[in-house]
């Protein structure tokens, strides 16, 4: 487990363009010593504002991007191609646009797709997926993913894990179906608290003043069930990706020196 570190920055923008910096750089150094990188990605508009901001930076061309191995921390289970799918937005903002090796995009599966209405099978066959992609020297039945990146809800929900559900306290199995989400759709798949654990680094993500209640109930030690952001962090490094707003709530002496 990791000490959550913080980085707030002036607004939403300078925050989606720093960690789209930020995460250039984390691929780039991934597939300099270790010859790839694994990357999971979030939805909602703080994810999707770090993707557009990484198709607009030049820097992104340093990434060799048939290298690079795509995952996603939750879906909605929708129909392929459905406007309301992470995998669907993503693709408009970034994915369409760089040379990525399509058999290295592991889009979750869709509710039109070979499992039908179940869920709970479509979320087996992705974790079966990441088992297949974990070798031996992983922590988990996943991957060790390089970032994984996680927007946080005002409720301090992560991925689709809500609290008090069914899905946060699940302590065993990598992936799971959610059945009565508490926001549309209630049908969705989601990575579990052991998955997310496994990756190197978990950088959480928050900005607007809705998020700013849920930025401080998570960081000032309450408990994963009652609030799955504090139960998100990374082997190596987790880090909180805030703007002002989402701070606002935050006492000052969490705030690192640096923080603008």
């Amino acid at each position: 487990m990791s000490t959550p570190q913080l980085v707030v920055h002036r607004d939403k923008d300078v925050m989606a363009q720093a960690a789209a910096a930020r995460l250039i750089t984390k691929i780039v150094d991934a597939q300099a010593s270790r010859g790839q990188a694994s990357v999971v990605l979030t939805g909602g508009r703080n994810g999707n504002g770090v993707l557009a901001a990484l198709a607009a930076a030049p820097a992104r061309d340093a990434i060799d991007w048939s290298r690079l191995d795509l995952w996603w921390g939750d879906e909605r289970y929708l129909p392929e191609g459905d406007p309301e799918r992470n995998v669907t937005q993503a693709r408009e903002v970034l994915l369409d646009a760089v040379p990525l090796d399509p058999a290295r995009v592991h889009a979750m599966p869709a509710s039109d797709g070979p499992y039908g209405a179940d869920v709970d099978a479509a979320a087996e066959a992705y974790a079966q997926e990441l088992a297949k992609a974990a070798g031996p020297e992983n922590h988990a039945a996943v991957p060790s993913f390089d970032v994984l990146m996680l927007g946080v809800g005002p409720d301090t929900h992560v991925a689709s894990l809500f609290p008090e559900s069914p899905a946060v306290r699940e302590t065993e199995r990598m992936v799971v179906g959610v059945h009565g989400a508490p926001k549309p759709p209630p049908t969705r798949i989601t990575l579990t608290l052991p998955a997310i654990r496994a990756a190197r680094e978990v950088w959480l993500l928050a900005a607007g003043e809705d998020k700013a209640q849920a930025a401080a109930i998570a960081l000032s030690g309450a408990g994963e069930i009652q609030a799955p952001a504090a139960g998100a962090y990374g082997r190596q490094r987790t880090l909180w990706l805030l703007d002002s707003a989402a701070a606002s709530q935050l006492p000052r002496s969490l705030y690192p020196p640096a923080s603008p």
